[in-house]
């Protein structure tokens, strides 16, 4: 770790500014609504031009914010260069890629691109509340959301915001006043914010994911370790992680920041851990050498799967950082609801149990969703978004009981599981119709033995067959139903 003191951005002018908009969507029409407030000349641009875009677009026109549909990166002489004439500043919706054209163009004219996160940072007031900010390629929405629960369990005035819940840009200009805000943050997002100086941040796990967007893991693993710079407090890691670590170590951070671990084992010093079947913290506490204090118990944690227990304990360093009394972490856990589609219990059918995990949309999802059970006939395939599947076959393949594989891209599980487990029968089902969710439930109970686990973690990406992975769960839970009717 860094120790020099890190300095924050400078401020920014808007009124008067010439600012180009890349992207409608969730964050583009927020972002392009404020910039217009302050005063900046506003354009947006945004690839598509399909009935959705015009009517946001027909909204922004409106209040008198230019907006080029379709192809509109070119400039208004024409040149293919992708930047719109006068641009002083780009603010980009995550999804765009780096390697757009209008940045390449922006980066030549020497014009800066901003996200709605360094957006909202810039913005901030002076007495603005402190970020405890946290990303990773899994986990981070459960994380925000145990954290945001244990901070309000010490009375504590805050908000899950960023990549879930509340936007940031609303967090920051609302007229609500918080004490604290725990953030999520996406590797797109922390791409394009280079100013975000947050109070404590951790880093859950690294797997490769969306390397079509970065380029490269490293490119990826680059952008997550942008949370930790300039940290006043504490920089979170994963002990079992080793990625997350060397984050930290070439983070640049405010002196006295520190490097603190989290652990199914047993912590050592300046780290949160599992002793029995308590959560324990021996980081801030005195005489952290030798004393440890308990946070809560195994069973507080909502579901108690090895991945999600490294889920509170990531929050409870952040709380913890922040001065949260202990009693308020296991209040905090207590209270702790997980959103649906995340390792969910559906329904026990003939002593079965069903569980919806469709969030699992990556293969390391996918291994911790796997790992938290002893027999299992897995439901599994969509879209793989570039990712192989050798590593999580040979690691999953002892507690298969069968696979159903679905979607565009199970051959590709297919032949990981015939070389990984060639023991393990395997269902596959040619039909990528929405209704083949129903024939995979079916096919999986033929495969489950009473005791089993009919687990849905499809380690890809759900948009050949469904809507999102929402839907997806959807379908799987009205699927299981029907067998119990």
């Amino acid at each position: 770790m860094g120790s020099g003191k890190v300095t924050s951005s400078e401020p920014f002018e808007f009124q008067g500014k010439h600012v180009t908009v890349a992207g409608l969507g969730v964050s583009g029409v927020p972002a392009a609504k404020v910039l217009h407030g302050l005063g900046a000349k506003v354009t947006v641009v945004n690839d598509g031009d399909d009935a959705r875009a015009r009517e946001q677009a027909a909204g922004l026109e409106a209040l008198g914010i230019t907006v080029r549909l379709g192809d509109g990166t070119a400039s208004d002489s024409g040149s293919a260069a992708g930047l719109p004439d006068g641009t002083e500043l780009i603010v980009t919706a995550p999804g765009w890629k780096p390697d757009k054209p209008l940045f390449a163009a922006a980066e030549q004219a020497g014009v800066p691109v901003w996200g709605d996160v360094e957006l909202a940072w810039r913005l901030r007031g002076p007495d603005a509340a402190p970020w405890l900010a946290v990303t990773g390629t899994n986990g981070k929405t459960t994380t925000v959301q145990m954290l945001a629960s244990i901070l309000k369990a010490a009375g504590l005035r805050t908000a899950a915001v960023g990549n879930i819940g509340v936007s940031l840009l609303d967090a920051v200009l609302g007229d609500e006043t918080y004490d604290v805000l725990a953030v999520e943050l996406s590797s797109y997002q922390l791409h394009w914010a280079p100013s975000l100086r947050a109070h404590s941040a951790a880093v859950l796990n690294l797997a490769p994911d969306h390397l079509d967007w970065h380029g490269s893991m490293e490119a990826y693993a680059r952008d997550k370790g942008r949370i930790y710079e300039g940290n006043r407090i504490a920089c979170v890691y994963n002990v079992a992680d080793k990625a997350t670590e060397d984050l930290v170590r070439e983070a640049d951070v405010e002196e006295g920041c520190r490097a603190i671990g989290f652990t199914l084992g047993t912590p050592g010093p300046s780290q949160l851990g599992v002793v029995d079947d308590l959560l324990v913290d021996r980081a801030f506490v005195e005489n952290r050498q030798k004393n440890a204090q308990e946070l809560a118990q195994v069973s507080d944690v909502n579901p108690p799967a090895p991945h999600n227990i490294a889920n509170a304990l990531a929050a409870a360093a952040l709380a913890r950082a922040f001065g949260v009394p202990a009693t308020a972490v296991r209040d905090g856990l207590r209270a702790f609801t997980p959103d649906a589609h995340r390792i969910a219990h559906v329904a026990d059918v003939d002593g079965v149990a069903y569980v919806d995990d469709s969030k699992a949309t990556n293969t390391h999802a996918a291994q911790a969703s796997l790992a938290a059970y002893e027999k299992i006939v897995w439901i599994a395939g969509g879209l793989a978004k570039g990712a192989t599947f050798d590593e999580l076959v040979a690691k999953s393949a002892k507690r298969l009981r069968g696979a159903v594989l679905i979607g565009a891209d199970r051959a590709l599980i297919r032949e990981a599981l015939a070389r990984h487990a060639p023991e393990v029968p395997v269902v596959d089902l040619e039909r990528t119709d929405t209704g083949a969710m129903l024939q995979a439930v079916q096919e999986a109970k033929r495969l489950a033995r009473p005791g089993d686990t009919v687990l849905l973690a499809p380690a890809c990406a759900s948009m050949d067959m469904f809507a999102n992975y929402n839907r997806r769960g959807e379908a799987f839970a009205e699927a299981v139903r029907d067998l119990g009717a």
